[in-house]
């Protein structure tokens, strides 16, 4: 069977899952989480004209030609504190005064920090040191954000800034898309729990921890971490335990064609509807998706950095997509560091750390790969893309490289908007 290019891959496994209906949650229950409706100011930012200083509210016209030596001498009338309302409108020849996000009394239209002004010893009148236009440190109502106006699409992502606009609006709480549950087993009779002794031909099993991780950072709920051996019924008992407990179950190891490689063979006679099964990718060539029942399967490669690649292009995308959104990464152009040479029909992703100089493309430093390899995914970048249909690439030659950290997300659907 011919293996499927990478782009065609990961848009055909998408179809195995579907946005989770929308929850409202409290707005820290809500942190991490995608906006599942588009959301509106229900207010005005500020609500009123208010102070932007600790000063006194004034009539601007009656500091004009104030300075030092011939301060404007107004009468004070009033006391205004953040939370209260004035006590009376300002008249000619008066000035109140007023602290930071304090409403502006009717009449004044400007404000003089206290710096610039001295009360008297009697406290009876203010002297002005220097004259300010109308609107001088006063914040407008309205100044950040109109009763109104869109705020946050579908998808947006619901970080500390996001949470801090939405209580500003007085709300408690937001629509969101929950958590997708998710089950990691990891199969492999080589396998030696982390903490107990290993021989040289055993490996400490790494993968658990490695995947629940990654699924954590792309959102999701992980409510299951589980082993099994290379043996059909113990991982045919497994998948139909773990499998109804979850949206989204993920397997490492167990993937390719070796005779305990029973994964996949377990899946189909169970019924398992398979939307991909082996990818034109390296590492991670026999990633594949598949439906089971309700629950989507992701079938990981076992060494490590085969499974990380399959996981970022594969479980990832299906998890974000399970919140209601896709993501796409940024991609720059830079040279690559070394010559490399690779399989023509195969594209690779490989970890790379970039170098900038002054002027032109960045250097993409290659880091050391193979599927079995862990280390060369600390402190990477990206990926460097090294596209099929080629083989041989030399030092300076341009290639994309995808940033892990520089993404945005898009709603997967449309939602009906909300008012905070």
């Amino acid at each position: 069977m011919p293996l499927t290019p990478l782009s065609t891959a990961r848009q055909t496994a998408l179809d195995a899952i579907a946005p989770a209906a929308p929850e409202r949650v409290s707005l820290l229950d809500a942190h991490g989480r995608f906006l599942a409706a588009a959301v509106t100011a229900a207010r005005s930012l500020p609500g009123c004209d208010n102070s932007a200083m600790d000063g006194w509210a004034v009539r601007a016209e009656e500091t004009r030609g104030a300075n030092r030596d011939r301060p404007a001498r107004l009468r004070i009338v009033d006391a205004i504190y953040a939370g209260a309302l004035p006590s009376r409108p300002l008249q000619p020849g008066e000035a109140a005064r007023i602290f930071t996000g304090a409403p502006l009394p009717s009449g004044a239209d400007a404000v003089i920090r206290q710096e610039a002004a001295r009360a008297s010893d009697d406290g009876l009148h203010v002297d002005i040191f220097i004259t300010v236009p109308p609107g001088h440190d006063i914040r407008r109502a309205g100044e950040e954000v109109v009763a109104g106006t869109p705020l946050f699409p579908p998808g947006q992502r619901v970080g500390a800034a996001v949470l801090g606009v939405l209580a500003s609006m007085g709300e408690t709480a937001a629509w969101v898309r929950p958590a997708p549950r998710v089950a990691v087993l990891a199969t492999g009779d080589e396998l030696v729990s982390p903490g107990t002794p290993a021989l040289p031909h055993q490996v400490y099993e790494s993968n658990l921890i490695l995947v629940a991780a990654l699924a954590r950072e792309a959102g999701a709920d992980v409510r299951h971490l589980d082993r099994a051996r290379d043996d059909e019924d113990t991982l045919r008992d497994a998948l139909r335990r773990l499998a109804p407990q979850v949206d989204v179950l993920i397997t490492t190891g167990g993937a390719s064609v070796g005779d305990k490689d029973h994964v996949k063979r377990v899946l189909a006679a169970l019924g398992a509807r398979f939307h991909v099964d082996g990818v034109a990718l390296k590492p991670g060539k026999p990633v594949a998706v598949a439906r089971l029942g309700d629950t989507a399967v992701v079938v990981l490669p076992g060494n490590p950095g085969a499974a990380t690649v399959a996981f970022d292009q594969f479980a990832r995308p299906l998890l974000l997509k399970r919140q209601g959104v896709l993501e796409t990464r940024r991609r720059v152009r830079a040279r690559l560091s070394e010559p490399r040479h690779k399989q023509a029909g195969l594209t690779y992703l490989i970890t790379a750390a970039l170098e900038h100089s002054g002027d032109g493309e960045p250097v993409a430093r290659l880091r050391p790969q193979g599927a079995g390899q862990i280390l060369q995914n600390v402190h990477g970048e990206g990926w460097a893309v090294l596209p099929s249909g080629r083989a041989d690439f030399a030092a300076g030659d341009s290639v994309d490289v995808e940033l892990f950290h520089d993404s945005a997300h898009v709603a997967a659907d449309l939602a009906p908007s909300t008012t905070a």
